[in-house]
């Protein structure tokens, strides 16, 4: 595998990339405990020169938890019981979730609330009082 084609724009070189196989636990048999089928990517986020700015600053806050103090993003994939189905899973998720940082979020644009919504609002809370009001005792008035 050369490089992973995420957008047009966006292409990750192979050596960024680093990856780990680890004994899996569940399905597999006897066979989970002698091969290594999981795969463990490494990306490093911080330094990678394929992102570009904005993308790599969303691409942190969307990694959460999975994503080192040194800014290296960690997945993990033992679903599968061979190495190859395991490995194209966890890049298939790094392209997934780096795809979702490459989307702008839309800019919010301030509104205010209309003139019609500020009477409705005000009519709901003076009915709301009234009602209040007359279920009240008349000696706590």
């Amino acid at each position: 595998m050369a490089a992973l084609h995420v957008t047009p724009q966006i292409v990750i070189d192979e050596d960024e990339l680093e990856e780990r196989f680890i004994q899996a636990s569940g399905p597999g048999g006897q066979n989970v405990n002698k091969v290594a089928t999981a795969v463990q990517l490494r990306f490093d986020v911080a330094r990678s020169p394929s992102l570009p700015e904005d993308v790599r600053r969303r691409l942190m806050v969307l990694a959460g938890r999975r994503l080192t103090q040194d800014g290296v993003l960690v997945l993990i994939a033992r679903t599968a019981r061979t190495q190859e189905r395991n490995r194209a899973e966890v890049r298939e998720r790094l392209v997934d979730l780096i795809r979702q940082a490459s989307i702008a979020p839309k800019p919010r644009h301030a509104t205010r609330p209309t003139l019609a919504s500020k009477r409705r609002r005000l009519d709901a809370k003076n009915a709301r009082s009234t009602v209040k009001r007359n279920r009240a005792k008349l000696s706590d008035i």
